[in-house]
């Protein structure tokens, strides 16, 4: 299917060039032919994992979110570096943030968080087979893994109480392929 609509990159100036993103501001060729300045937030992207027990229960993880100013339920997951493989990194924050491994690894797809003005995409997995090992935090990283049955995590969902895109994201498609057995 051909797009409809377009925006062509005329120019690019980058504004700042960090750690985990880089801002540029482009000048944008527009279908009608004006141009329009855009703002754009380059990020090499995320890895989530839903970690799902035979009990029905998922591990999630309470951590703080120093842009939200608040401590937040999450989904195991992380940036990629530059060219890193998302499922290999997918796998590495399972270890990590709730010290599991897996024996097998579904793909719930990926998803664009914030369309308007960042490059970000999230690779999302379901992680069967549990088993335990050990947590290894990064230095900078505080959380606290903790067991929470999938009803619970889709009612806190849609109670509004979990507020993280790729946790809602996560915890509704798992929710959808177990109630339609394609899990």
């Amino acid at each position: 299917m051909d797009a409809a609509h377009f925006e062509k990159t005329l120019t690019s100036e980058v504004l700042f060039e960090g750690r985990v993103v880089t801002l540029t501001k482009d000048t944008a060729l527009l279908e009608n032919g004006k141009t329009a300045t855009r703002e754009v937030v380059h990020h090499h992207g995320g890895a989530c994992i839903v970690p799902y027990f035979e009990d029905g229960t998922i591990c999630m993880v309470h951590q703080f979110r120093y842009a939200m100013q608040q401590e937040l339920w999450e989904l195991p997951a992380g940036k990629l570096e530059k060219g890193e493989d998302p499922f290999e990194a997918a796998k590495r924050e399972l270890e990590e943030e709730c010290g599991l491994t897996a024996d097998k690894y579904t793909s719930l797809g990926e998803f664009y968080p914030t369309v308007g003005y960042d490059t970000e995409i999230i690779y999302t997995w379901v992680a069967t087979g549990l088993h335990e090992t050990r947590m290894h935090l990064d230095a900078d990283e505080f959380l606290t893994p903790d067991r929470v049955p999938l009803a619970q995590a889709y009612e806190m969902v849609m109670r509004g109480e979990i507020k993280d895109g790729k946790t809602i994201a996560g915890v509704l498609k798992l929710k959808a392929l177990l109630d339609e057995g394609k899990l």
